[in-house]
């Protein structure tokens, strides 16, 4: 366990003191929330914990979803999965049961993995999004491009990438001296929150999750606009009747998700620069919810929109 001394503020001087953990307060003016909060985001976490295992259970039974498509589309599953884990459980356990404390390794683990899944997230729509385009602006070449192969090599591409990339963040949060105290202000352990208490320059902290986060985020959002451009541009050119329309049905969903995961995103990231004239409590809540509403809807929104997926899933219930 990583363990690391913080230097506990005093009215005149620091003093030292020996903590191996972090104290998470969550909504600290409005604490009367966690009561009524409690309810939904645990129905929020089954539905997505069930949605997700359903969809994986579907696309791994199911022969003929055995497709680079559908294997991407169990790799953002996973990817779901993994991040509601790390954040809900805990955030119930705050609120049912009053368990504020978390190690300093459980916590500089849950920010690696929030700060690198959430890239992945974001990486993984972009491959989704250049699968897209070349099955409508290359059909003739989709078979040999897009194989499995292609979708084993993504996948070693988004881990590592984000990995790398993501890797220094909780690194060189543990590495800082604190001395204004272990309690965060917050239910998770973002590397905001956490380097809050430290009395070191914490700069270089910022800036470079700053400049990873948006670099990494912001030319997945680049790739996927030039993506659907040209997926627009050829669907444009289609005169065969009703094929613009099939051609376009087969994004949507896709398209939905991307809308919805960027919106909510631009939403949280607005509401912390404006920290100032919004409650704190309020950037708290957006970032749980934007761990948890996802992950409950990708799985519905394909369910729903994807033939395919929706006849796997009563192929599945019958069995059952």
């Amino acid at each position: 366990m990583l363990t690391r001394t913080l230097y506990m503020a005093s009215p005149s001087n620091y003093s030292t003191a020996p903590v191996s953990e972090f104290l998470l307060i969550c909504f600290p003016n409005y604490q009367s929330w966690q009561h009524w909060l409690s309810l939904p985001l645990s129905l929020l976490f089954l539905l997505a914990m069930g949605a997700n295992a359903t969809l994986l259970l579907t696309i791994q039974l199911e022969a003929s979803l055995h497709e680079p498509m559908y294997y991407l589309l169990s790799l953002l599953s996973l990817l779901d999965i993994v991040l509601c884990l790390t954040v809900i459980p805990k955030v119930l356990a705050i609120f049912w049961f009053d368990l504020r404390s978390i190690s300093f390794s459980a916590c500089f683990l849950q920010m690696f993995i929030m700060n690198c899944f959430l890239a992945m997230e974001s990486c993984t729509f972009m491959v989704m999004a250049y699968d897209r385009y070349v099955a409508i602006c290359h059909p003739l070449r989709y078979p040999s491009i897009i194989t499995d192969r292609f979708v084993v090599r993504a996948t070693i591409f988004v881990v590592a990438r984000n990995g790398l990339f993501f890797l220094p963040v909780p690194v060189l949060s543990s590495r800082l001296r604190y001395c204004a105290g272990n309690i965060i202000k917050n239910c998770i352990c973002t590397n905001l929150s956490v380097s809050k208490l430290s009395c070191d320059d914490i700069t270089f902290n910022r800036l470079y999750q700053f400049v990873a986060g948006w670099t990494l985020l912001g030319s997945d959002l680049i790739l996927i606009v030039l993506s659907y451009s040209f997926i627009l541009k050829a669907v444009l050119r289609i005169k065969a009747e009703g094929a613009a329309a099939k051609a376009l049905s087969t994004c949507g969903s896709h398209f939905i998700l991307i809308l919805f995961f960027s919106t909510v995103l631009l939403v949280l990231v607005i509401t912390n620069l404006a920290r100032k004239r919004i409650p704190p409590d309020v950037p708290i809540l957006l970032n749980i919810l934007h761990h948890l509403i996802p992950p409950a809807l990708n799985p519905i929104v394909y369910g729903v929109r994807t033939k395919e997926i929706k006849q796997g899933i009563q192929k599945l219930l019958r069995r059952l």
